[in-house]
């Protein structure tokens, strides 16, 4: 028999989540449903602020650090919200120091791309207009990962917000989904390389542009702000990160990677259970705190 590549704990949660989550042809409703049946242990929005960045919804957690990170959360455009992403989001702040902008951005299918991206750009404007002078970073899980990296060469671009770093945890970045872990990671491994089809084709409908709306197929991505690509080996998105952060290395952008090895898609929503999700996320909060004190 081959050896299971994950830890046992992660073999444990991983098998927990997957329990009962629903297949894509079950549709939307049901998916949304799955992602909020486990919230945190915390009242959600405990000891955070919600308000408004222009018309988007965004919950802020207010640090001391002179940081500002925008977070865009994961569940391939379609799941989640500010709720699902709330321990992550204080985790962070609470590990970081910095203040946290969780952006609660319009959802597929309802709302196509760019919507989701447009949100989250405006969240960026906002924050940075809120806190003048003070370093910016955006970060996300996921997809929320697929819309921090596709907001920094927007920034860059259109003379945007001057970007301090941006934080990728197993980000989604290539429509093509053709990397080899996308097919040894297919199934087993509670995210789906069929869920994340689906999710594509609920974020792009019937017209949209995939090219446009995958990071990693940019055609220029010098430029960007130093960068923190935060992976599990055994994900589907494993190789398309593995590629970007290639290619931001080669294109002059300071590029650092942490593949977490027997850890699986979606990991960090283990803190205080798997060991390696506590230490990702302190590395990650360790990183962050560099880019204001290197």
């Amino acid at each position: 028999m081959t050896p299971d590549p994950l830890t046992p704990a992660a073999r444990a949660l991983c098998d927990a989540m997957s329990a009962g989550f629903p297949r894509p042809e079950d549709g939307a409703a049901a998916l949304r449903a799955a992602a909020r049946t486990h919230l945190g242990e915390l009242p959600p929005g405990a000891g955070a602020v919600d308000t408004y960045a222009k018309d988007v919804p965004v919950r802020v957690y207010e640090g001391e650090a002179d940081l500002v990170v925008v977070f865009a959360h994961g569940g391939g455009w379609v799941l989640c919200d500010l709720d699902t992403h709330d321990r992550l989001c204080r985790a962070l702040a609470a590990r970081s120091g910095a203040t946290v902008v969780s952006v609660d951005y319009r959802r597929a299918p309802e709302h196509r791309f760019p919507a989701a991206e447009d949100d989250v750009y405006a969240a960026l404007e906002w924050a940075a207009a809120r806190h003048p002078g003070r370093p910016l970073v955006l970060a996300g899980d996921s997809s929320g990962g697929n819309l921090a990296a596709a907001c920094a060469p927007r920034a860059r671009d259109r003379g945007g917000p001057a970007l301090a770093g941006q934080l990728l945890l197993y980000p989604v970045l290539d429509h093509r989904l053709d990397g080899g872990s996308a097919a040894t990671y297919a199934e087993g491994f509670f995210h789906t390389t069929a869920h994340m089809r689906w999710y594509w084709q609920q974020y792009l409908g019937p017209d949209g542009d995939p090219g446009a709306a995958s990071p990693g197929l940019a055609t220029d991505v010098s430029g960007l702000p130093p960068t923190l690509i935060v992976l599990a080996d055994c994900d589907p998105l494993r190789d398309e990160g593995l590629a970007y952060a290639r290619r931001l290395s080669s294109s002059g952008v300071p590029t650092h990677v942490q593949l977490h090895t027997g850890m699986f898609h979606g990991f960090l929503g283990g803190l205080g259970v798997l060991p390696e999700a506590d230490r990702a996320l302190d590395a990650a909060a360790a990183w962050l705190r560099s880019l204001v004190c290197p």
